[in-house]
């Protein structure tokens, strides 16, 4: 058993006791549950943003404690404040040390959109993402039937959220891709072996149908590879690791963000400060 595999059979156990404890009807009378989302489609192609969703993680099974002090109202609002587009903040516990009171707490600091970033298999997980302030959730695709992705979707839009759909090769791509998405996300990171390559983005950029925002997700940890990325047709970056690894993430973010600004003006793009 892989550990993705190992993650989803966790959380299928974690869902069904949840569903025991905390009735949809408890879920559904939360102050967030009737507002509207902040799309993070137009976040992204914002001309005064970066098309940065950048993540608030504290451990990760490949890389283990990560930055398990760090405050989620410094770096979500310090994230936003130095240009990103987006947040996405982990609400997995077990494996990734999040919890829902994390994107919860973003929300009360930040109006902007916020992905929640776990492994949703149930329509509970949806409920309970809209419940706790998330403007979009996650689909795996190594992780989901694609019958299963389509009905999700589905469901996420009827509740008014947007879907970011996660691939890892064209396979998964081709097979999942559904009328119900928003974003497609391209993830660099192996979730069954942990190994890194751009070459994946740039493999699948162009597979993409042109209707789906395209995301490139883990592995930059430079500023010129943003660009590279843009050029070939990306429209935003999912950028974690690489901050919360810092002492202060937001200052990394900050920095990176100002360098990514600064090769653009020198090419003759830019993005508002």
């Amino acid at each position: 058993m892989n550990i993705l595999d190992k993650i989803i059979a966790h959380k299928k156990a974690e869902v069904a006791e949840k569903k025991s404890l905390v009735p949809t009807k408890l879920l559904e009378k939360s102050v967030y549950f009737n507002s509207q989302a902040v799309s993070m489609k137009k976040y992204i192609q914002r001309e005064d943003k970066t098309g940065i969703i950048a993540e608030f993680k504290r451990k990760s099974p490949s890389k283990g404690n990560i930055n398990v002090s760090a405050s989620v109202e410094a770096v979500t609002i310090g994230y936003m404040q130095a240009g990103a587009s987006a947040l996405s903040i982990l609400t997995d516990n077990d494996f990734f040390g999040g919890k829902n009171e994390d994107l919860s707490l973003a929300r009360k600091f930040n109006f902007c959109p916020i992905l929640r970033k776990d492994f949703i298999v149930d329509e509970y997980q949806v409920i309970e993402a809209k419940s706790i302030g998330a403007d979009c959730i996650l689909l795996i695709a190594a992780a989901l039937e694609p019958k299963r992705i389509n009905e999700l979707a589905y469901f996420a839009h009827s509740l008014g959220l947007e879907v970011l759909m996660e691939v890892h090769d064209g396979e998964e791509l081709e097979r999942s891709l559904n009328e119900h998405l928003d974003l497609v996300g391209v993830n660099n990171r192996s979730l069954k072996t942990f190994d890194v390559s751009l070459d994946t983005s740039f493999g699948l950029v162009n597979k993409i149908p042109s209707e789906f925002l395209k995301i490139s997700e883990s592995g930059i940890s430079q500023p010129d590879t943003l660009v590279e990325l843009k050029k070939a047709g990306y429209d935003g970056f999912l950028i974690g690791e690489n901050f919360m690894k810092s002492g202060r993430p937001q200052q990394a973010a900050l920095n990176f963000m100002n360098a990514y600004r600064k090769i653009l003006k020198k090419e003759g793009t830019t993005i508002a400060s």
